[in-house]
């Protein structure tokens, strides 16, 4: 296998990002020019696999498992993580598995690892026009502590950190149900729903981490970028574009932070009162990667919202909007 042809090994395979990561590879207007491997827990049944990518077994809480995965790759973008309140678990899989999977990429003799990460490693907020790897870290759960660590690790060894902020699309059962369940419960929006924020679509997110892997020099080893749309959108404003294409309720109402708070306490659901504090305040990032990697940034929240509306529609059990 020459160089040109070595494979991309791409970890959380069949999760939200990771399956993005594949779709660019093998469909994307740069397709990998050699063999695209998945490293998954569970193998997929037929229905969910992606012609052209190899699915591999391994669990990087059993490092036996991930022995020879990393054979034959030049490029590794490890996008496999847990989000728990367990530090045990996220210490396992997050720290103890990533040390664990770079230790088979040096063996192999991987090029360059792109690490995704996220944008909770900065803590609490606000953020506003935050540049990239330009501001103090203090996550304050166990989920982006350990992955604050995990970047480390990886910075350490050479790879390439990518912080997404808030992350839709297709498969997103995060923030867009999060905000849906938000409407449900209270008929108002915190803080009038003015903070900026900072979102990305799923699918150039998979397009951002495919370029920078099929590139490993389009960025400087140990680097840390925000893979976030450029122009932020007010938290009223991303609501209003739910409210165009799903028929979601756009309040009218607003309440400070810790009125909301109560009131959505006193309605059970998913979404927590972290949660809202999270949307209650700026946190828009600066992203300059696309440039770098040569990856067109896609045309925004609102255009991507309306692409994955069916997806929504049917996972949120909501009627299609005329």
């Amino acid at each position: 296998m020459t160089g040109g042809d070595r494979a991309v090994l791409v970890t959380g395979g069949t999760g939200f990002v990771g399956t993005a990561v594949l779709r660019a590879l093998t469909d994307g207007p740069r397709p990998a020019p050699g063999t695209v491997r998945a490293l998954v827990r569970r193998l997929p049944g037929p229905e969910r696999r992606i012609p052209g990518v190899t699915y591999l077994t391994g669990d990087l809480t059993s490092p036996r498992t991930l022995r020879g995965a990393c054979d034959g790759v030049r490029s590794l973008v490890h996008c496999a993580s847990v989000i728990s309140r367990d530090d045990d678990v996220c210490t396992a899989v997050n720290v103890d598995g990533t040390h664990a999977l770079l230790a088979e990429a040096a063996r192999a003799g991987v090029e360059r690892t792109v690490q995704l990460s996220t944008t909770a490693v900065y803590g609490a907020g606000p953020h506003r026009d935050l540049p990239e790897d330009g501001a103090p870290t203090v996550p304050s759960s166990p989920t982006s502590r350990t992955r604050l660590l995990a970047e480390r690790a990886v910075r350490a060894a050479g790879g390439v950190v990518v912080r997404p902020p808030l992350v839709h699309g297709p498969g997103d059962l995060w923030v867009v149900p999060m905000i849906a369940d938000m409407l449900r419960r209270v008929p108002a929006l915190v803080e009038d729903g003015r903070a900026r924020l900072s979102f990305v679509a799923v699918d150039d997110l998979g397009r951002l981490l495919a370029a920078l892997a099929l590139d490993p020099a389009a960025v400087p080893a140990g680097s840390v970028h925000h893979a976030a749309h450029p122009e932020p959108v007010t938290l009223r404003g991303f609501v209003r574009e739910l409210g165009r294409t799903l028929g979601l309720p756009v309040p009218a109402d607003g309440l400070d932070t810790e009125s909301y708070v109560r009131r959505l306490d006193a309605e059970p659901g998913r979404a927590t009162g972290h949660q809202a504090r999270l949307l209650a305040e700026d946190r828009w990032y600066r992203s300059d990667v696309w440039r770098a990697a040569g990856c067109p940034v896609g045309p925004g929240p609102a255009a991507r919202l309306r692409e994955a509306a069916p997806w929504y529609l049917d996972h949120l059990g909501l009627a299609a909007t005329t």
